[in-house]
């Protein structure tokens, strides 16, 4: 480790922010910057940012810069929050000095590919541009890497997963967030129903998607019960609870269609299967005051005989009869599908009341 001197340019951009370019060698930029994967720590918190490596894409980058002709325009991004200093010399030159000696206080905002190919290779001299950005907290450094990167191909798994992390984002943003905050507490929360089992970047051995838990705490939270909640300080404890009790009962309910399956082996843990069961929740909800597993539980016994999650056939209608595994995450059969649970749902508990009242 040591310090690093350059002569940038800078351009002027926002009020606050302090953004330069300048030329250096890839080795230079990894000895300053560090590449934060993504990942968790013990106790469930994410940590970093950066997707993890791609090896072909690598070899690709690396097969390419090999030739002597090899030219890299488009520059990488290194963001600090500190451990750069920067003097004006006029005209839109600045001289930068980055102190490296304790630890890289430069992230890989974006290049990763680049740079990792980049630095095992023996190419004397070769330099990349380097555009660098300052911003004031972590926060606001994540919030840099999920825009620069939106417009990438980078896994929407990722990009939803960091929204619980990142403050001012955009409304197309935000209105994901909150499902995203309440799928990470479902996920890495010990002692949840769906602890470890949905999948995500940082959990790639989860087998229920995460965009399929999300779409359902968003119906509830559009139209359903976790809007009674919002008004409430304590809501996103109360969605959460909601959600898990659901869950649990579901778990306790339709075992053997449940433990240990995956969407191929079973409708009930697919993205079709997900949905469809969040609108049966809201119906519990709704119609019975459902907030605990025993109250789910004992509803959902009453449909359980009518359900084809893992073998069968779904008998939608007289005209429509359907596989098991016939059911596909498509817009369509999930409102079919949807709507088959409900009615039954509805139908059960109509039933239950009349034995009720003799």
């Amino acid at each position: 480790m040591s310090k690093f001197k350059f002569t940038a340019i800078r351009a002027r951009q926002a009020d606050g922010h302090d953004v330069f370019s300048f030329a250096a060698t890839p080795n230079d930029v990894l000895a300053f910057s560090e590449i934060e994967r993504v990942g968790r720590q013990d106790d469930g918190q994410l940590k970093g940012f950066q997707r993890h490596q791609i090896a072909s894409h690598i070899k690709e980058i690396r097969d390419y810069f090999t030739r002597e002709d090899a030219l890299l325009p488009n520059a990488v991004i290194i963001a600090f929050i500190d451990g750069i200093k920067s003097k004006d010399r006029g005209n839109g030159v600045v001289d930068i000095e980055i102190d490296a000696t304790k630890t890289k206080p430069g992230f890989v905002v974006d290049g990763q590919q680049r740079l990792s190919a980049l630095s095992g290779l023996e190419k004397p001299g070769f330099q990349v541009f380097v555009s660098v950005l300052v911003c004031k907290d972590y926060n606001e450094l994540r919030q840099q890497f999920v825009l620069i990167n939106n417009t990438r191909p980078l896994p929407k798994t990722l990009i939803y997963e960091l929204l619980p992390n990142v403050e001012g984002l955009p409304e197309r943003f935000t209105a994901r967030k909150f499902s995203a905050r309440i799928v990470d507490r479902l996920n890495f929360m010990r002692g949840s129903a769906l602890y470890g089992e949905i999948r995500q970047h940082t959990n790639p051995r989860g087998v229920i998607s995460d965009t399929a838990v999300q779409k359902l705490i968003m119906n509830s939270v559009s139209d359903g019960a976790v809007r009674d909640f919002i008004r409430l300080d304590d809501y996103e404890d109360r969605a959460f609870e909601l959600v898990n009790e659901y869950f649990e009962a579901i778990r306790t309910v339709f075992g053997p269609e449940w433990t240990g399956m995956t969407p191929r082996t079973s409708r009930l843990k697919h993205g079709a299967g997900i949905v469809a069961m969040g609108f049966v929740m809201e119906l519990l909800y709704s119609a019975e005051g459902a907030t605990r597993r025993d109250q789910f539980a004992a509803a959902l016994e009453l449909i359980k005989p009518y359900t084809a999650w893992t073998s069968g056939q779904w008998n939608f209608s007289s005209e429509d009869i359907c596989p098991w595994n016939g059911v596909q995450n498509t817009p369509a059969d999930i409102d079919v599908l949807s709507n088959h649970l409900v009615r039954l749902t509805k139908r059960a508990l109509r039933k239950n009341r009349l034995v009720a009242n003799g």
